[in-house]
């Protein structure tokens, strides 16, 4: 569903475009590095070092954790015996990761799940 404000976005990006005040960007036809975008500005020079050296922070990699195992449960069959456990890990795993960031008492459902979890409730 494509709302009033997206189509108006879309029109002045269309008009831009044509008037050729999107050509010549700095980074034109250059690959976006969307990774550095979801850490703030302050910390992406250290961050990128630290990727380098191997280095990753426990919160990043409980995240690429939670993706795998969210990925591993998305594939497996509805009915498969092993998905109580698969999903008894990605509950732990999502705990501990708010734990890790001090939200303790909060509920977080992943993007992959939060529909299914609101067609019930409904």
């Amino acid at each position: 569903m494509v709302t009033g404000f997206e189509k108006l976005v879309e029109q002045r990006i269309l008009k831009a475009r044509q008037k050729g005040e999107l050509d010549n960007l700095p980074g034109a036809g250059k690959p976006l590095n969307l990774e550095d975008m979801s850490i703030p500005e302050e910390f992406r020079m250290a961050h990128r070092v630290l990727k380098n050296a191997g280095f990753l922070p426990p919160e990043v990699k409980l995240r690429k954790e939670i993706e795998n195992v969210e990925s591993l449960l998305h594939t497996m069959a509805s009915d498969a015996p092993e998905r109580y456990k698969v999903q008894k890990k990605l509950n732990f795993l999502i705990n501990r990761l708010n734990a890790s960031r001090g939200n303790h008492d909060k509920c977080h459902i992943p993007g992959l799940y939060q529909d299914r979890v609101i067609k019930k409730i409904s």
